[in-house]
């Protein structure tokens, strides 16, 4: 599990570690990831934490040759990183493009590659990505992360119908706003551009949803941990917003 030292992936990590599921969990801060695996362990099964920043193309493979030397195979995968800056289109140079790229959709591409042959081998294997609701109705000012993460969501549809014939799931979660750092920093940047507050900002967002709030982790966890899980054995293919209603489209 990448992106899993706090926000959405530790969430998802705990709700499997729950479930009793033996976790690799990575991140970038070695000091914030042992905390994460420190209470990730205490509920019960066996944990390894796998500090590396995603961005470097020799990472993804070192953290999956790790995971199966320590747990001799490897059923599921959750790709997850953070999110591109905050920017406009006329705001981004050329290494912001290169950059995001390389975290955002180079990393789900290469972790996947080198899963893929244990995958093969696992009797329940899936996978799932971890994009955003921008794929579908882009977010003012996050023209990065509005156009990668789409890249994600055509290459998760594609394996999905590629290797369904070999029994390897492939989905992928598109949350909304839901409160993490991640979502506090990109408020806060909107509250500095437009000249108003955080709580404003978060009010705003709030009323678009139809249920009038934000997710917590916890909730979008519960999602994830049910596509990874052997009762989803038959959905594959799938983008699932978890939004709270704030994407208006029918399909």
């Amino acid at each position: 599990m990448t992106g899993a030292s706090r926000g959405l992936g530790f969430a998802t990590a705990k709700a499997l570690a729950m479930e009793g599921v033996r976790i690799a969990i990575n991140g970038r801060d070695p000091e914030r990831l042992s905390a994460a695996g420190d209470e990730l362990a205490m509920l019960g099964p066996e944990v390894i934490t796998l500090p590396g920043d995603l961005t470097y193309p020799e990472v993804p493979a070192k953290l999956v040759a790790a995971t199966t030397e320590a747990f001799g195979g490897l059923d599921l995968l959750f790709t997850n990183t953070g999110g591109p800056p905050p920017l406009s289109f006329e705001d981004v140079d050329e290494a912001a493009w290169q950059h995001s790229i390389d975290l955002a959709f180079m990393s789900h591409v290469r972790l996947i590659k080198a899963a893929l042959p244990y995958l093969k081998k696992s009797d329940s294997p899936a996978v799932l990505t971890v994009t955003s609701v921008s794929v579908k109705q882009p977010i003012p000012n996050l023209v990065l992360s509005n156009s990668i993460r789409a890249a994600t969501v055509g290459l998760t549809k594609t394996l999905a119908l590629e290797l369904g014939p070999e029994g390897i799931r492939f989905n992928s979660i598109l949350p909304s706003w839901t409160s993490t750092e991640r979502v506090e920093q990109l408020l806060k940047d909107r509250a500095e551009r437009k000249g108003t507050t955080i709580e404003d900002e978060q009010n705003l967002q709030n009323d678009s949803a139809a249920l009038g709030r934000m997710a917590t982790p916890e909730e979008f966890a519960n999602a994830a941990a049910f596509l990874l899980s052997p009762a989803a054995s038959y959905i594959t293919g799938v983008m699932l917003t978890v939004d709270g209603g704030s994407y208006k489209g029918t399909f």
